[in-house]
């Protein structure tokens, strides 16, 4: 094998399951990198300097973004704005004998109005606001902004496709970011899909649970909306040309789902989503860090080429040996080393020997791309050196 290939190449010589030079090894996510960037150029160099098979997502995401008023910090791609035919009202209220403030948010929309209400907790960063899609939002609400079909109209109107000024931005932005990427051997990512973690931004966790087996229909509508909205958004940056397309999973597993209810509600959309970016020439990747054991037949099934997230620390029931078994030839894997845990709490024999267990038991016949997971967000002296003996340890062995 060529010891020439470009960082793209191995890629997707991996993903495909093809013999390569070496086992690449690339951040599925970097945010203590990409806090000290100007830019996304500058977040792809920095990591192409430390020798990692880097790649360029669309859209071009910008760094100085503050999440206090961004509508979407947990879903990257294109923006998330409301129309002239929806008002956003957010205010606080503050009681003298509540433990916490409460910030509320009214949609008005040509449908009806649609509330909602969190509890301003110490560690929230949003501001005096209540973004539409957050992580922040499931544990804090107080009220849910999606509580039943008669919500649903005016959802409508809250999930609307990009506008034909944000698609021509979108285009522009990726003509350069995808010409940087040829100029440097990078694969293209398009970011992101999604369907039930959005549900759950909307509508809470437990809810639609219980809404699956007691409200079936109306979690089906909900479901479709959300599809629809999705679709669009997706097809505009597969247009545009993106060697993997992501979708988040993170919800969409076994610590909400059982296998039954997942081939319902789930899968279907999922094969969808596999077929469009098919269709593209695009390889089509799901991020999920846990209990995903019972689904990888639904994985294979739908045709997914990438699993984003094996992470043996946070998934303590995962069985590693037997995900390598069933998806070999398959499905590539992407991940093997918990981030918070053991790359910024561990020491640097934690980080080497987790690294060399990720190597040995996933790297072996191809379809294996390592990564911290799901994220390294520490910035400390002891991280840094953290990383660096990921990287020394990861070169010796791959």
């Amino acid at each position: 094998m060529s010891h020439n290939l470009s960082s793209r190449e191995r890629m997707l010589a991996t993903i495909a399951h093809e013999e390569t030079d070496y086992t690449p090894c690339s951040f599925m996510i970097y945010n203590a990198l990409r806090s000290h960037c100007r830019d996304q150029y500058e977040f792809v160099e920095r990591q192409i300097a430390m020798g990692l098979d880097t790649c360029m997502g669309l859209p071009v995401r910008d760094t100085t973004r503050d999440r206090s008023t961004s509508e979407q910090a947990d879903l990257h791609g294109l923006p998330v704005r409301f129309r002239d035919n929806v008002q956003v009202e957010d205010w606080r209220q503050d009681e003298a004998d509540a433990r916490y403030p409460i910030l509320h948010r009214r949609y008005t929309t040509p449908a009806g109005t649609l509330t909602t209400s969190v509890d301003r907790t110490e560690d929230w960063v949003q501001g005096d606001r209540v973004p539409l899609f957050d992580d922040f939002v499931i544990p804090r609400a107080r009220k849910r902004l999606i509580t039943g079909v008669d919500d649903l109209p005016a959802l409508r109107y809250l999930l609307t496709p990009p506008t034909d000024d944000e698609i021509n931005q979108f285009r522009q932005t990726s003509q350069r970011a995808k010409q940087t990427a040829d100029e440097l051997g990078l694969m293209t990512i398009g970011e992101w899909g999604g369907l039930f973690d959005i549900a759950c931004w909307l509508c809470g966790m437990e809810e639609l649970v219980y809404a699956a087996i007691e409200q079936p229909a109306y979690l089906e509508e909900l479901l479709a909306i959300i599809a629809d909205w999705n679709r669009v958004r997706e097809e505009v940056v597969l247009a545009v040309g993106v060697d993997l397309y992501i979708r988040r999973g993170w919800y969409e597993t076994t610590d909400f789902w059982s296998p039954t209810l997942y081939e319902r509600f789930i899968l279907p959309d999922l094969k969808a989503d596999v077929r469009r970016c098919h269709q593209a020439e695009t390889k089509l990747a799901v991020i999920s860090t846990s209990s995903f054991t019972p689904l990888l037949d639904d994985y294979i099934e739908a045709g997914i080429d990438v699993l984003i997230g094996a992470d043996p620390v946070q998934d303590a029931r995962a069985d590693l040996p037997l995900m390598k078994r069933k998806l070999a030839g398959k499905v590539a894997i992407w991940g093997g080393v918990n981030g918070f845990v053991t790359v910024e709490m561990g020491t640097a024999a934690d980080v080497q020997r987790a690294v060399t267990e990720a190597m040995e038991m996933l790297a072996p016949g191809g379809g294996f791309i390592l990564s911290p997971v799901d994220n390294v967000v520490d910035d400390s002296p002891v991280t840094r050196a953290n990383v660096d003996a990921f990287l020394q340890t990861w070169r010796a062995l791959r």
